[in-house]
């Protein structure tokens, strides 16, 4: 019998395979693409936008203001989906592409899952070089598309429409990979886009697909108990993983079955809430007192759904020399670094196995009792470092803990935060205190100017899906509004309330703080130390947000702060808060690790000699692999 066959044009034949993928989430099979973001152009207007419109209803599509922003929505949809969904972003040919380099690296280092539909030069060369097309003269098939290798985990050119058989689906399998998740390029060259193909009917029926779970070798598992059981000074670091493995409450019951305490990375935010005893705070360069303690004595680190970045670990100085590392996590990459003992697994299903196999096993009363204190004293300073007045009862700087406590005590459990590059990462990692599970995302793996409101609108189209009486509370600088900000626009057209809170502190005032920490003179960060033709002077963020449909306005004190958060609730559109905080002062002080920066072996400057000196000295602790 002959196969049945329809004929599309690959563009077409794209789209209806989308709209006919599934994924089960909370019992219910709802679409693995949610839809996608797009600005057209002549690389994808004419073929893939023809095909979008007919799929309109089943892959809804937002029109943001730059390709680069878009598809930082999309990363920070999927997120909030927690990898079990996602978006695409497409672009036309030529700069609408290379927009979205920037997004890809956000993907690829946060291991989120992205997909992107680019145009591309023709196939048949017959109309070379065509408008936004970069030659190669050595090498003709080189486009700008193939600068994308670099940060995608999956990456193709479509050079004929039954190519598609093989390519899609392989994408598809790698955005729902819990080892391989990252983004995926798609090259479709604006003929190919055209071209048509008698495709298999049975290519576009529906498919449901599930989240793979992976137990652990069983050797392996042993190995990890046997390690855990010895251990005088356990403690647990919960990453990103865990959430993406749907694990909290395994690791929960984990930690609380052998009274282990726990620290979370950036990523793994809101893996606990802040009540829980166990809780000992963020752990890292920007982390608390009371993890990089526990950190420093522990025996035996069990690090859970982890890369263990830099910003993690210190570069390798927040743990003790003699550590044993235990590492549970379904990429064996990760799972394998610096000598770890590797339990390549599902958390999920591989955290109540190494419990059983711990048995009755306890961290030890004094362990506990130290934790306990180290807690206290952490959330001692916490309270202190986000108050307005100082302890001789005088008024402190606005700064940016301030804000951040201010906002954490004023909205509701179930608000999503959002924050990225600059101060606010390190600021919001150390002082906010988490009221829900998963309701925090600090895009630090990128470290990426200019997330902070695109991903935001991302979080928002994701978050009102389930909860749509919560809001999306963004923290931005005033550095990265100003490099990215038009989806405040984005936001307000379709719908996805934000409540973005602007902390102005004329320029790239954490970048200023490093430079002066490391000898060097204010140079080129601060607006006031730009090389400049006129007087340096505020931007109106207030009147700016507003003509873009927004609701805003500008406030100079933290109780004016609450005040106007409590209105930006009652909004029923995006809402902008301005206010000054201080470049210089106000920065909370501890519970940094060591990091690694490169500073300057030779200068004619003796500040930045002894900086040097001073920041080699912190080497002393630096693991070398082991």
């Amino acid at each position: 019998m002959a196969q049945k066959t329809l004929r599309l044009t690959m563009a077409q034949a794209l789209v209806r395979y989308l709209a006919a993928q599934f994924v089960e989430v909370d019992g219910k099979s709802v679409r693995l693409c949610a839809g996608g973001f797009g600005i057209f152009g002549h690389g994808n207007v004419t073929c893939l936008g023809e095909a979008l419109y007919e799929h309109r209803e089943e892959l809804p599509l937002w029109r943001g203001q730059n390709e680069q922003s878009m598809a930082m929505a999309a990363v920070a949809y999927a997120k909030q989906q927690l990898r079990q969904r996602f978006m695409f972003a497409t672009s036309s040919a030529g700069p609408g592409t290379t927009n979205m380099l920037t997004s890809a690296g956000i993907a690829h280092t946060n291991r989120l899952p992205l997909l992107m539909l680019s145009g591309d030069a023709f196939v048949t060369r017959l109309p070379d070089p065509v408008l936004q097309q970069v030659e190669h003269t050595g090498n003709p098939s080189l486009s700008v598309n193939d600068a994308f290798k670099s940060v995608t985990r999956y990456w193709d050119r479509l050079t004929h429409p039954a190519q598609l058989l093989q390519s899609l689906p392989a994408a598809i399998n790698t955005l729902i990979d819990p080892a391989d998740c990252g983004p995926a390029f798609l090259g479709l060259p604006q003929d190919v886009q055209g071209w048509a193909y008698d495709y298999p009917d049975a290519f576009f029926e529906p498919k449901t697909h599930y989240l793979r779970r992976q137990t652990a070798d069983a050797r392996e598992l042993a190995a990890a108990a046997e390690c855990l059981k010895a251990a005088e000074r356990p403690l647990i670091i919960a990453g990103g993983g865990v959430q993406y493995s749907l694990a909290t409450q395994e690791l929960q019951d984990f930690a609380r079955r052998h009274k282990i305490p726990v620290v979370e990375t950036i990523a793994g935010r809101a893996n606990l809430v802040h009540s829980d005893e166990l809780n000992c705070g963020p752990i890292g360069v920007t982390g608390s007192n009371s993890a990089n303690a526990l950190a420093g004595e522990a025996d035996v680190v069990l690090a859970v759904g982890t890369r263990l970045q830099d910003f993690t670990t210190g570069s390798w100085t927040a743990f003790a020399g003699d550590a044993k590392i235990v590492s549970l996590n379904v990429g064996r990459v990760d799972a394998g670094k610096h000598m770890a003992l590797p339990v390549v697994g599902d958390a999920k299903l591989t955290l109540p196995l190494l419990a059983d196999a711990l048995g009755t096993y306890e961290a030890p009363a004094d362990w506990r009792q130290k934790a306990a204190k180290e807690r206290a004293a952490w959330n001692a300073y916490v309270d202190d470092n986000i108050s307005p007045t100082a302890q001789d009862g005088s008024n402190r700087p606005m700064s940016y803990a301030q804000v951040i406590g201010a906002v954490n005590e004023v909205c509701a459990d179930d608000d999503r935060v959002v924050a990225a590059a600059g101060g606010l990462p390190a600021e919001v990692t150390a002082n906010w205190r988490t009221r829900s599970l998963g309701s925090v995302d600090v895009e630090f793996g990128f470290s990426c100017m200019g997330y902070e409101i695109a991903g935001g609108w991302g979080a928002r189209l994701g978050h009102q899906e389930r909860h749509a009486d919560r809001d999306t509370i963004v923290f931005t600088g005033d550095g990265s509004y100003m490099l990215m900000n038009s989806d405040i626009y984005s936001s307000v057209l379709s719908g996805a309330k934000l409540i973005v809170i602007v902390c102005d502190n004329g320029g790239f005032a954490v970048i200023n703080k490093l430079q002066n920490n490391t000898g060097n003179e204010s140079f080129n960060n601060l607006i006031s130390d730009c090389r400049l033709a006129v007087e340096p002077f505020a931007v109106d963020f207030e009147a700016h947000a507003r003509a873009m449909g927004a609701n805003a306005e500008s406030v100079s004190s933290i109780a004016e702060l609450k005040e106007a958060f409590g209105r930006a609730k009652q909004s029923d559109k995006t809402y902008v808060i301005s206010l000054q905080v201080d470049a210089f002062d106000g920065w909370t002080q501890e519970g940094h690790t060591w990091w690694e920066v490169g500073t300057p072996e030779v200068s004619e400057s003796e500040r930045v000699r002894k900086a040097h000196a001073d920041w080699e000295a912190g080497r002393s602790a630096q693991r070398k692999g082991i």
